[in-house]
């Protein structure tokens, strides 16, 4: 094992092996020879961290919370889901692998009523959550488990969840 001296505790070891089991899990650190086999010199390796995109991110927080929150019956899970353009929720009974209910960005009422081009708002989110707290209201679900799809409890998202605890779903 060799030091890289200018980068603290970073260290470059022959054994990949060894390397990726000394409990570094954070990122995943793969070892590369820095130049071909034929003409590489005995010990000579090139440490490359393997970086992640934030939708990588994103799905591996969500994992994470799907692991914690499942959807009965009685309390079926509320899944949000955004993109750019769009914002998704589905209200579903995990257990019977249903989706009991849902409202888009999609859906005539509320791509009628607002007009944004660079994707929903604030406002259009609050909208997307009444809708989805009427339709569960309407099939009789009141309480749901919430689940943020990996992303911050912050602006679109706490939006929806807002308007829709103030149209009658418990959370």
């Amino acid at each position: 094992m060799t030091s890289v001296s200018g980068f603290g505790s970073v260290s470059l070891l022959n054994n990949r092996n060894a390397f990726l089991g000394s409990g570094l899990q954070h990122r995943a650190v793969f070892l590369k020879p820095w130049l071909p086999p034929s003409l590489l010199k005995s010990g000579s390796m090139v440490v490359e961290a393997k970086t992640k995109t934030s939708s990588e991110d994103r799905i591996a927080r969500h994992s994470r919370i799907r692991k914690k929150v499942n959807g009965t019956t009685e309390r079926p899970r509320m899944c949000v889901f955004r993109s750019n353009k769009h914002l998704y929720v589905q209200v579903i009974d995990d257990t019977k692998m249903h989706t009991l209910a849902s409202a888009s960005t999609k859906q005539k009422p509320i791509s009628e009523e607002f007009d944004y081009t660079s994707g929903p708002t604030i406002e259009v989110a609050k909208k997307v959550g009444e809708v989805i707290a009427k339709s569960c209201l309407e099939k009789g679900i009141t309480k749901v488990a919430f689940d943020r799809g990996g992303y911050p409890y912050h602006g679109r998202i706490e939006a929806l969840a807002a308007a829709a605890r103030e149209h009658g779903l418990q959370f």
